[in-house]
């Protein structure tokens, strides 16, 4: 697998440079400041591949622009309102504009309203690292009482509500600011930012629309840019949701295997594939990430590897961020699977044989928590979580003909 980095652009703390030095071998990056719906011209594009070749006094960093997270879809395009026709026009063109820029893997999600959720961002570890976590509880008590959102108490057990109520009533107004801002993080540098006011507009916008629904609405969208994507030569591959199970009162349809299963097969195209992210995936215990990865294998043009623990039984659950091979995933089952379909392709003799794989996530250790990264993304983490996954790559190759 080709061993990438996530760089946020030049506001990010953990410079190209650094990215390097951690052993990367490419760029996973985006234009985070243009905003959704908008066209990513080609002037655009070009500058932030000068910034991952150049580090900022003009040294070569011997990195590329490989894989784009991502080209994010607009709710309009996921409720079908509004300038949503335009919004898929636009998501086209910017793929016209990436492709003549030599950029091919195209990272995306069709997640309603949030990327992703945490309810903690620096959640402290015994070894006095910390995490990011979801603890569900924390999100009952910020659902029902701080956005409160109309029937809302339903959506969770008794257990879960009772205790919302216990922390929210002990909750100062600072930990409520804290809670409500740490569910809204969104990504580092991106244009659009929630505040309470918005969310809610925005969960108005899904009244009504069902899992059905948004499914059908994803798969018009797939059915306008797979084609264009195919004649390019680019490989999509949709990101799973992070939870993989239902907030909000907002539905989820990518958060299993048959739910991959079954949107790729609605589409079908080389084009049309998946990003396997073992940690969003892995927050579900009825998930097999090996097994997925070898159900899936042929349409994975992307990889997240990283690891939780699940704190609570069944789905939804609470969990954290994982040490990469600790948590609940055999991550060197996973790699194993990987790497064999990397074998098979090249047997097979596709041109994308070798996958592009980036270390999701990590914990701040050591000088991380004095840098102030973006949650989730540390130097010195990643790069021990990057070490082990090549450790684990090295291991296995050496036993089996890759």
């Amino acid at each position: 697998m080709k061993e990438t980095w996530r760089w946020f652009g030049p506001a990010d703390r953990v410079s190209v440079t650094e990215a390097r030095q951690a052993g990367a071998r490419g760029i996973v990056t985006a234009l985070h400041h243009v905003a959704t719906g908008d066209v990513w011209q080609p002037t655009e594009i070009a500058k932030r591949q000068q910034e991952v070749r150049h580090a900022p006094d003009g040294a070569p960093t011997t990195l590329d622009w490989d894989v784009v997270e991502s080209l994010p879809v607009s709710e309009a395009i996921k409720t079908q309102t509004g300038d949503w026709r335009a919004h898929v026009d636009n998501w086209r063109e910017s793929l016209g504009n990436l492709a003549a820029a030599g950029i091919r893997v195209i990272c995306y999600n069709f997640m309603p309203v949030l990327d992703w959720t945490r309810t903690d961002l620096a959640w402290p570890l015994p070894n006095r690292g910390t995490a990011m976590r979801f603890d569900l509880s924390d999100f009952a008590a910020f659902d029902i009482h701080i956005l409160a959102r109309k029937g809302a108490a339903a959506d969770y057990p008794q257990e879960f509500r009772e205790e919302a109520d216990r922390r929210f009533a002990s909750m100062s107004d600072e930990a409520k600011v804290k809670l409500a801002r740490n569910v809204t993080a969104g990504l580092p540098g991106a244009a659009e930012h929630w505040t309470l006011a918005d969310l809610s507009a925005q969960l108005e916008r899904y009244a009504g629309i069902s899992a059905r629904r948004l499914h059908q609405n994803y798969i018009d969208f797939l059915t306008e840019v797979v084609p264009d994507a195919e004649r390019l030569g680019m490989r999509l591959c949709c990101h799973p949701d992070d939870p993989p199970f239902p907030l909000l009162g907002l539905p989820r349809i990518m958060s299993t295997l048959e739910d991959y299963q079954r949107t790729l097969a609605a589409v079908e195209s080389p084009a049309n594939g998946a990003t396997l992210c073992s940690g969003s995936l892995g927050a579900r215990g009825d998930n097999d990430l090996a097994a997925m990865a070898r159900a899936l294998g042929p349409k994975i043009h992307f990889a997240h590897l990283r690891n939780v623990t699940r704190e609570t039984e069944g789905t939804p659950c609470s969990f954290h961020e994982a040490e990469h091979l600790n948590g609940g995933t055999n991550m060197v089952a996973l790699i194993g699977a990987l790497l064999d379909e990397e074998a098979r392709r090249r047997a097979e003799g596709r041109t994308d044989a070798e996958i592009p794989m980036r270390p999701d996530h990590g914990q701040d250790i050591l000088d991380d928590l004095t840098r102030g990264a973006q949650p989730g993304y540390p130097a010195i983490g990643r790069m021990k979580g990057l070490a082990e996954i090549r450790g684990v790559m090295r291991a296995l190759g050496a036993s089996k003909p890759y």
